[in-house]
């Protein structure tokens, strides 16, 4: 009887994946994650503290590029306009000298039409009074009166202004508000303290914007000294030491110069909430 079990229920042959089996799905997930990456979300590194402390210097975070693409009938992707309040990532308005665009994260403040402006660093759209309970408190020890009380200051006597914004903030000020032009958005970030924005560069048009920022994958905290440090030697050198500290996932990881600098874990996701 028992011989006639195993006889009757023989078990099949296990075939091994071959080569070119392998080969051909390695190839299908890099196809598949090229284009996820380049049509429908993006990786960002966040290189300044504009917008701490809801986004760290550091931070490595997934954009969503499909949301605030325009709507067609052949690919109905999930477009919405833009809310005050909501981060969104984009082209720096000002062109770099090498002629490049830096990608920027800030905050949306300001719609089409909105009027805008900032007593002692509170913000007022359309005369009301804006809580913001993300935005750092602007100390009195640390006052500007061009970026606290935007935009009742003459932008020229502020070296941080661009010399095309100098001239084209005038324009759009009516009875001491500034008014959002149509298809413009009037960007700040959250450590108002810090951040050259929208009251230093001007609004950032519709074309400029590139998605929303999703979830923050992985966080590395960068020393602000590395940020001045451009040279290809200081570049890979940090780099080694970053792509070191994620393979470790360490608590204590060491900068380029051997001091160690916190590592926060990749589901870091409580400062990124909106």
């Amino acid at each position: 009887m028992a011989k006639h079990t195993q006889s009757s229920q023989a078990e099949p042959k296990q075939t091994r994946e071959t080569w070119l089996q392998s080969l051909a799905s390695i190839c299908t997930t890099l196809a598949v994650g090229l284009f996820v990456l380049t049509f429908i979300a993006q990786n960002f590194m966040i290189p300044s503290a504009s917008m701490a402390s809801t986004i760290l210097v550091g931070d490595h975070v997934i954009g969503d590029n499909t949301s605030l693409a325009p709507p067609t009938r052949w690919a109905p992707l999930p477009y919405r306009p833009l809310k005050r309040g909501e981060p969104v990532v984009f082209h720096k308005p000002v062109q770099e000298p090498d002629g490049q665009y830096l990608v920027l994260v800030k905050r949306v403040i300001g719609l089409p039409g909105d009027r805008i402006h900032l007593e002692h660093g509170v913000v007022y759209i359309n005369g009301i009074a804006q809580n913001e309970p993300y935005a750092a408190n602007i100390a009195a020890a640390n006052y500007d009166p061009y970026r606290d009380d935007f935009p009742a200051v003459a932008a020229g006597r502020d070296p941080n202004v661009t010399a095309t914004w100098a001239l084209e903030m005038p324009e759009h000020i009516s009875n001491g508000d500034l008014i959002v032009p149509p298809d413009c958005y009037f960007m700040m970030g959250d450590n108002r303290a810090n951040s050259l924005d929208s009251r230093y560069r001007g609004f950032v048009h519709r074309e400029n914007l590139i998605g929303r920022p999703l979830f923050i994958y992985w966080s590395f905290v960068t020393p602000d000294s590395q940020v001045n440090k451009t040279s290809f030697g200081n570049q890979t050198e940090f780099a080694l030491h970053t792509r070191a500290a994620f393979l470790r996932q360490d608590p204590l990881a060491a900068n380029a110069q051997g001091d160690p600098v916190a590592v926060h874990s990749t589901g870091d996701t409580d400062r990124f909430t909106w």
